[in-house]
Order: C-alpha cells, then structure tokens, then sequence
C-alpha cells in the first residue's frame, strides 16, 4: 500500500498548524535534548546556549525539518519515493556526527511536537502518515550518507 493522498492531507494540515505557532520549534528541540543531551552541539543555534532558546534560526531550521517531512509526504503520495532536493544533506549530516540513533530520537520529537501542535485532531492515522514520511525522509538521508 502506498502513501496515499488522505494521508498527504493529513500531514499538510497539521503541519499547518505547527507553523502557526513558534512556540512548537522550542517544544520540539527541548525534546530532543531530553532524549539526547549531547546532541546539543550539533546545532549552531543551541551550542553556545544554557538550553533552547527560542531564536529567528532555531525556528527557521526547525521549520525546515518539519517541511521537509511534509515534502516527503508530497512526494511519497505522487512517486513513491523520497528524493533530496538538497544533495548535501547527507554530508551535513555526516559532518555533524549524526548517527542511526538521532534519527529515532528526532522521529520521536516529532511526532510528540505534532500531537501537540494538532490538539484534538490528534489520531492514529495521523501519527502514521508523519511516521511514514519521516522514515522516507530519513532514509533518503541515511541513503545519501553512505
């Protein structure tokens, strides 16, 4: 079974809703760096901070990765597959030390930065389609990393 298209509308829609609130990308990193403290080095942005601080590029990078999923969601619905736009994730990724494990510590925030943003709306379809196109998004990335 492929992605399909009320899947699509179900990541857009909450991804709409993440947007609308800045308050989502400090919830989504301060869970990140619940699960995974020294993962904290790794972005420019907190590095040099007591803890998330909420700032114009925490909530621009965090924008993207949200976005990204839900271009992974676009393009496993139209294709079936995942394609980088950016071809130097991966080297990104390798440079700043990610590994198998952050992958799942991410995946996990976002679906709990998700749930939050889509309030009642909250289902299991829904955390499905996100899980979905994550898990493309992060192969395609794990993909361009070898």
């Amino acid at each position: 079974m492929g992605f399909t298209q009320q899947q699509e509308a179900l990541v857009n829609s909450s991804w709409e809703s993440f947007k609308q609130n800045p308050s989502y990308s400090v919830f989504f990193y301060t869970i990140i760096l619940e699960k995974a403290p020294a993962a904290k080095g790794m972005f420019s942005f907190l590095k040099d901070s007591a803890g998330v601080v909420d700032s114009p590029k925490l909530q621009a990078h965090a924008e993207q990765v949200f976005g990204m999923v839900r271009d992974s969601a676009i393009q496993l619905q139209a294709t079936g597959e995942v394609v980088l736009k950016n071809g130097s994730l991966g080297a990104i990724h390798i440079q700043k030390g990610v590994v198998d494990p952050h992958f799942v510590v991410v995946k996990e925030a976002l679906l709990k930065t998700i749930k939050e943003a889509s309030e009642d709306k909250w289902s299991e379809e829904l955390s499905i389609a996100w899980e979905v196109a994550y898990d493309g998004l992060a192969a395609a990335i794990k993909k361009a990393m070898s």
